[in-house]
């Protein structure tokens, strides 16, 4: 799980969000776009999960008459532990699914080894 191969998927992974999120720093109307919704995706399920019934995540308690509320404190933490949790679990999966044919979760164990004192 915490391999370098892990480390280098969660790398990219972040990497790849930071990349597709900077053009709406200089085009506004990208974050308008279908990917840049998209993106949103992170930064607005913490509504969900306010609905779910995680208390302590947007101010006022989420009662802030025609407006959205936007994430306390610990929103923000939880927001950003949750998806960086969702992003390692990902890359995780992506490196294990991508192992190099001759490397085994098994390489170490002693009933994969050759007896070398059997000659």
């Amino acid at each position: 799980m915490f391999q370098q191969r892990t480390f280098k998927f969660f790398a990219s992974l972040i990497g790849l969000f930071l990349l597709l999120a900077s053009p709406g720093l200089i085009w506004p109307g990208y974050l308008d776009s279908p990917l840049g919704l998209a993106l949103a995706i992170p930064y607005l399920s913490i509504y969900l999960f306010h609905q779910i019934g995680i208390p302590g995540l947007l101010q006022n308690n989420g009662a802030c008459g025609w407006g959205w509320c936007a994430p306390t404190g610990f929103g923000w933490m939880f927001l950003v532990t949750f998806w960086l949790l969702i992003t390692w679990l990902l890359a995780w999966g992506l490196s294990s699914l991508s192992r190099p044919a001759g490397e085994s979760d098994q390489a170490n164990c002693p009933a994969t080894q050759p007896d070398d004192q059997a000659h």
